[in-house]
C-alpha cells in the first residue's frame, strides 16, 4: 500500500497460504481484532485493489537474482518478472514438537503467542511446553494470564536451579516425563498425556517452536540471517543485500500481524525513498 500510494507500479506475489492460516481469529489488531485471517486478508486486497499500479498473483516466487537495474523473479508457472526493488515477506514455518495431536491443535488450542490469544483462555488450565532459558522465559510470560500453570519439559529439564525454586515458587508445577499425546477433540486440547499414561488435563497449552524461513530467496540472493534463522533487517527493513528488503515474520519473533503490517509500511515508505534518491542521482 505504502508504493501503492506513491505511485509505484508493484507486483504482489501470494501463495494465499499464510503462516496464520491455521489460526481461527487473530487479535490484538486494533479495527480487525477477532477477525479471521482470511478475512483480514480479503480487506486487504480489497484495499488494494484501489490503487491502478498494484497488481496482484496467486502464485509462488521460486528464485530471485540480481540484474542489470534491479532483480528478476521467477515464479512456479515460469513467468520471469523484473523488479528495482525486491521485498521479502514470505514469513516463517513453524516445526513443531514431534507430539502426537500437537499439530492437530496448532492454532486452536496449543497456541504461540499471549499477546495474540492469552486474553481467551485467561483463568483457565495451560500448560506450557518448554524447556531451559526458553521454557522459563515462556512460563514466567504465560503467569500472567492465568494462576493454573504447568510447565512440561518433555524429558530432562535443562532448567537451572535459581529456574527451578522460581517456578516452583510461584505454584507452578514442573512435570519432567516425556509427552505421549495431547488429547483433543478436534482441536480442542483436553488433556497431556505423559509416557508412563498419566494425564493431566488442560484447556490449552503454548509452544514456542523451532522456525525456518518459508522461502530461501534471502538467504540465496546473500542476504545475512541471524543466528535464530531470520532475516537480517535495519529499523528500515533494508537487508544486507542493496535494493532488498524484509518484514514481518521473515524478520523477528514478534509475530504478529500488526508487527507484520508496521514493518511492511516502513520497509514501503523507504523502498520508495531509495527509489526517489536513484532518479535524483540520474
Amino acid at each position: 500500500m505504502a508504493l501503492g500510494r506513491s505511485l509505484r507500479t508493484v507486483l504482489v506475489i501470494d501463495s494465499g497460504l499464510p503462516c496464520n492460516r491455521f489460526t481461527s481469529h487473530s487479535h490484538n489488531v486494533l479495527t480487525h481484532d477477532g477477525s479471521t485471517p482470511a478475512a483480514i486478508a480479503e480487506a486487504a486486497r480489497r484495499d488494494l485493489a484501489r490503487y491502478e499500479s498494484v497488481r496482484m498473483v496467486n502464485t509462488v516466487a521460486v528464485t530471485a537474482e540480481a540484474a542489470e537495474g534491479g532483480f528478476t523473479v521467477t515464479t512456479d508457472d515460469g513467468a520471469r518478472h523484473g523488479s528495482r526493488k525486491l521485498l521479502i515477506a514470505t514469513g516463517v514455518r513453524d516445526i513443531l514438537p514431534p507430539v502426537d495431536g500437537l499439530d492437530a491443535c496448532w492454532g486452536i488450542s496449543a497456541l504461540h503467542c499471549p499477546y495474540c490469544h492469552g486474553y481467551e483462555v485467561h483463568g483457565t488450565r495451560l500448560a506450557v511446553l518448554g524447556n531451559g532459558d526458553m521454557g522459563y522465559e515462556m512460563v514466567r510470560l504465560i503467569s500472567n494470564w492465568s494462576p493454573h500453570l504447568s510447565l512440561y519439559t518433555n524429558g530432562a529439564p535443562t532448567l537451572t536451579i535459581e529456574q527451578r525454586e522460581q517456578i516452583r515458587a510461584h505454584g507452578i508445577a514442573i512435570v519432567e516425563e516425556p509427552l505421549r499425546r495431547i488429547e483433543h477433540e478436534s482441536g480442542r486440547l483436553r488433556a497431556i498425556e505423559i509416557e508412563d499414561g498419566t494425564r493431566y488435563e488442560h484447556d490449552a497449552i503454548f509452544v514456542r517452536p523451532a522456525i525456518e524461513q518459508h522461502s530461501d530467496i534471502a538467504s540465496r540472493l546473500g542476504c545475512s540471517i541471524t543466528e535464530q534463522g531470520l532475516v537480517a533487517v535495519d529499523q528500515f527493513g533494508a537487508t544486507s543485500m542493496p535494493g532488498v528488503f524484509a518484514a514481518g515474520d521473515a524478520t523477528t519473533s514478534m509475530r504478529t500481524v500488526a508487527a507484520a503490517i508496521a514493518s511492511g509500511t516502513m520497509a514501503g515508505a523507504m523502498m520508495n525513498r531509495e527509489l526517489i534518491a536513484e532518479e535524483w542521482s540520474r
